[in-house]
């Protein structure tokens, strides 16, 4: 954790503290549960009794946290036995809680006094005093079980935040509230993009023509990208054999996440195997290695495909199309190679991300990557030997080193079979977008028995890159949306251009133009509602079609268009063949207006 960082989280948490004896102060008989900083501020949940609690309540309360803050009390850390603090909490059952653990360990209790008017059973650490705590804001109540365990109590959970100045916070809430604005399921609702149905099924999309337009726009752009950087494609079934997921680890490593099985008993007497949705497309893209013969010359053999991937996520992680049960249409790859090409075939998967991303608007300083390793202590969550594992973590950690792209550690995280890297982008509301997952894998090459015969005429085991750089579809598709809240650039948008007749007089003109651009494979339509002119452009704008063409008796003299760019901006009249290529300009370079 870098230093900027752990002086925030000792600042909020005193705040928590602060948050703390400012509700006791003002509601006597509350009691404190707990509380922790969080990576956007802190929270307290308290057992409130009979006593309610609001957000009306909070201009109060954050009067209260500054008046504590203004007086400047000296937060004071004492090491106390557990039997002084057994009396100094008598009357609070949460903290005797702790305190049982803390005695079982063997441990002293730490405790912090706020000025001598408030303590806290707390393992710190806290600022000097309260006066160093910046500007501060709380943000919203909320019900929260005890331990999280829905067995025990409902208390009321407070959350808040703070920041070193004011500028900083006015910043953060700028963006909650920008977040709101963007929320893909809010502009789904004027942009038409999908829907769900539990009558269809709890997390499985729909995508409506609009959505559907930006997905293959998508799927476009990667297969001709993917193919100039040397990809074959394939198509793999929807399901599979049992026994392909025993091989590849799927069954039982990843079972929870996979649709229950398709017993195949009942049929004819040849076919007993069961079979499974495809959760990933590993399996099928290694049997198309094992397909046939293989040698040094066909390495590295990248293997790509839109393939779609079913995954029984829990109900309460299902949100809008950003997590979904299916279908998955994932962006996928593999790349079978010799040893000795991994890292340069790594590299070129990590060069391939950054240009993807750089055509949509990103920086490296949108995004930061997660290397995410096994835990050597809880090693029956994976497979394979150590020696694979080194080796594995070795040649991705290198590579990761190289690109100075920004990186942490996630100690745990790693697939069953592999290390991997996630492309982690930070939008403009403060939001972690996971995009991207990329893995180095050393076992399932071996696990499928995949052989290819070197130079001198030795049988030798590939290794295999797991690949995605756009993801899944709809996953994209949420994230883009709240990207570009919703003003998608030109290429991606599902109307490129709403032709607007002022009266119904110019129909006939404005249908023709509507038509020259579709036959330029522009995606015009076109408006010839009973509405005012000014309607028509403002329901465009509310759609964030990128231009709006409008065209009256003017116009139809000077046989051109009149141009507004979305925003407001107006261009103004020009000829048709010139608003045509620069629409079709945009378009080809993906500009983004």
């Amino acid at each position: 954790m870098k230093k900027e960082e752990e002086n925030l989280e000792i600042m909020r948490h005193s705040a928590e503290h602060v948050l703390t004896q400012a509700i006791l102060g003002l509601f006597p008989g509350i009691k404190m549960a707990m509380g922790p900083a969080t990576a956007e501020g802190f929270y307290f949940d308290f057992d409130p009794g009979e006593i309610k609690i609001s957000e009306s309540d909070f201009p109060n309360i954050e009067g209260e946290i500054k008046r504590i803050i203004k007086a400047n009390l000296p937060i004071r850390k004492e090491e106390i036995s557990v039997e002084e603090a057994r009396k100094l909490f008598k009357e609070n059952q949460y903290k005797q809680e702790w305190l049982d653990g803390i005695g079982r360990r063997g441990e002293k209790a730490t405790i912090y006094w706020t000025g001598g008017e408030f303590v806290d059973l707390c393992a710190g650490p806290h600022v000097e005093s309260t006066g160093k705590i910046g500007p501060f804001k709380l943000l919203s109540i909320a019900g929260a079980y005890w331990h999280g365990d829905e067995k025990n109590k409902m208390l009321t959970r407070i959350y808040g935040t703070c920041f070193p100045t004011q500028k900083e916070l006015d910043y953060y809430l700028w963006q909650q509230e920008e977040a709101k604005k963007r929320d893909h399921r809010k502009l789904n609702q004027s942009l038409k993009l999908y829907f769900l149905s539990d009558e269809l099924g709890q997390g499985l999309a729909t995508l409506l023509p609009n959505g559907a337009i930006i997905a293959e726009e998508l799927e476009k752009w990667a297969k001709e990208t993917e193919k100039k950087w040397g990809y074959d494609r394939v198509l793999t079934p929807h399901i599979a054999s049992e026994n392909i997921f025993k091989i590849s680890g799927h069954v039982p490593y990843y079972l929870e996440s996979m649709y229950p099985p398709m017993h195949m008993a009942e049929k004819e007497q040849a076919e007993k195997d069961d079979y499974y949705l495809k959760p990933m497309n590993c399996a099928g893209h290694h049997l198309v290695f094992k397909s046939e013969p293989r040698s040094y010359r066909d390495l590295p053999l990248r293997i790509a495909e839109y393939g779609a991937v079913y995954r029984y996520e829990k109900a309460g992680e299902l949100h809008g199309i950003m997590r979904i049960r299916g279908p998955i249409h994932q962006n996928d790859a593999h790349i079978f190679c010799a040893e000795d090409q991994a890292e340069e075939e790594f590299k070129n998967v990590m060069e391939l991300h950054k240009y993807y991303y750089e055509k949509l608007g990103l920086t490296e300083k949108d995004y930061y990557l997660s290397f995410a390793i096994r835990d050597p202590k809880n090693k029956k969550k994976y497979l394979g030997n150590d020696e694979i594992w080194e080796k594995a973590e070795s040649i991705a950690l290198k590579y990761i080193k190289r690109t100075k792209i920004p990186y942490e550690i996630e100690l745990g995280g790693a697939a069953f079979y592999g290390p991997k890297i996630d492309f982690n982008i930070k939008t403009v509301t403060g939001k972690v977008f996971s995009a991207s997952t990329n893995q180095l894998d050393f076992f399932l090459p071996r696990a499928f028995g995949l052989k290819y015969t070197d130079k001198d005429g030795k049988e030798k085991v590939p290794v295999c890159i797991h690949r995605a750089p756009l993801g899944a579809h709809v996953r994209f598709v949420a994230f883009l949306t709240e990207h570009f809240a919703g003003a998608f650039p030109v290429w991606l948008a599902p109307v490129q251009s709403m032709v607007i007749p002022i009266a119904d007089r110019h129909v006939n003109y404005a249908q023709s133009v509507s038509a020259k651009l579709q036959g330029q494979e522009i995606r015009a339509e076109l408006d010839n509602r009973d509405e005012t002119t000014s309607a028509k452009i403002r329901d465009a704008e509310m759609q964030k079609i990128p231009y709006i063409v409008v065209v009256g008796d003017r116009e139809i003299k000077a046989n051109s268009v009149n141009i507004r760019v979305r925003g407001e901006k107006v261009l103004g009249e020009m000829s048709l063949e010139k608003f045509t290529n620069l629409i079709k300009e945009d378009i080809a370079t993906k500009r983004q207006i």
